[in-house]
């Protein structure tokens, strides 16, 4: 089969495409025919810091066809179309086939394409779970800032599912998109400062953006909830490092560790499937362009999030 294989010493183009082995599915694990997959910030940042994959193939939202399944496999059957994310079984998504135990997938309703069902995976699940962190509530004042991404849009759509009122922080060309997808309020951070107010926020999902924790602290409620979602590494590790200290009194601060769940991919698989959340891809890129696609979200361009079609 052909995949995108990450050289961790190379001096020029690390990812490369190759012929490589078809793996074979073990007792528990299903062989899967990626048709879709998509990218994440995940894939670039692990490949800057040299966290590679053991088999050096990146891509954890993978969705596709099984073509085999393991001897002790129970929960599908070859042809069934799946979706997992895959950045707990090693990744591998960037390639014409991938295998994983079957716990990590979940079926694919078949009203959802395979382009729509790679988009979800880890960025619904992060949005997800950083709501359930911060306590979201009916009625909550909500602030994402790095709206415009795919963990801040999936993060609009499930905050105002619960019927919290949702400002939006994102930059100018991501406008059109918040008012799709129901933002109350729309900050473009590059004519607005909303650091500028005070005491408003409930929650705030801090996804990205070069805000410090005060800025944060300084519009949270008394009793608000910062959850950092994200961001660049210097901000995690002060976040990591300083918060605790800065977050001593009722307003409370968390740094989020998403976890794959295929529980909560089923939750949001099921609001997708009756369309209450309508996942927004940005843009869709073929196999052979896979590089440029991870360059493409690694560049910060990517409204939404950006798919991979395999051939």
């Amino acid at each position: 089969m052909k995949a995108f294989i990450f050289h961790k010493k190379a001096k020029a183009e690390k990812m490369k495409l190759q012929e490589v082995a078809k793996p074979i599915p073990k007792n528990h694990e299903i062989l899967v025919k990626v048709k879709a997959v998509s990218v994440n910030a995940a894939d670039y940042r692990s490949m800057q810091l040299g966290i590679v994959p053991v088999k050096g193939i990146f891509g954890a939202d993978v969705a596709g066809t099984i073509e085999a399944v393991g001897s002790a496999v129970t929960r599908f059957s070859v042809d069934d179309d799946v979706v997992a994310d895959l950045s707990g079984q090693g990744f591998g998504g960037f390639a014409e086939y991938v295998v994983a135990d079957e716990h990590a997938w979940v079926l694919k309703p078949k009203s959802v394409s395979f382009e729509t069902a790679a988009s979800i995976p880890m960025a619904a699940v992060t949005a997800y779970q950083a709501l359930q962190k911060g306590n979201l509530r009916e009625g909550h004042k909500v602030l994402i800032c790095g709206a415009g991404g795919g963990v801040g849009n999936f993060a609009v759509m499930l905050s105002k599912l619960s019927k919290a009122e949702v400002t939006a922080v994102c930059g100018l060309r991501n406008t059109d998109i918040m008012r799709q997808l129901k933002a109350d309020h729309i900050i473009p951070y590059q004519t607005t400062d909303f650091s500028k107010e005070t005491g408003r926020y409930d929650l705030i999902l801090a996804v990205n953006g070069n805000y410090s924790l005060t800025d944060y602290k300084k519009v949270l409620k008394p009793d608000g909830v910062l959850v950092i979602v994200g961001g660049s590494l210097s901000q995690l590790f002060k976040s990591i490092v300083f918060g605790k200290l800065l977050f001593l009194g009722s307003k409370q601060l968390h740094v989020l560790s998403a976890k794959p769940s295929t529980a909560d991919l089923q939750r949001i698989i099921d609001l997708v499937e009756s369309k209450e959340i309508i996942p927004h891809v940005d843009r869709v890129f073929m196999f052979h362009q896979t590089i440029e696609a991870v360059d493409y979200v690694k560049e910060g361009h990517s409204r939404g999030k950006t798919v991979i079609v395999v051939e």
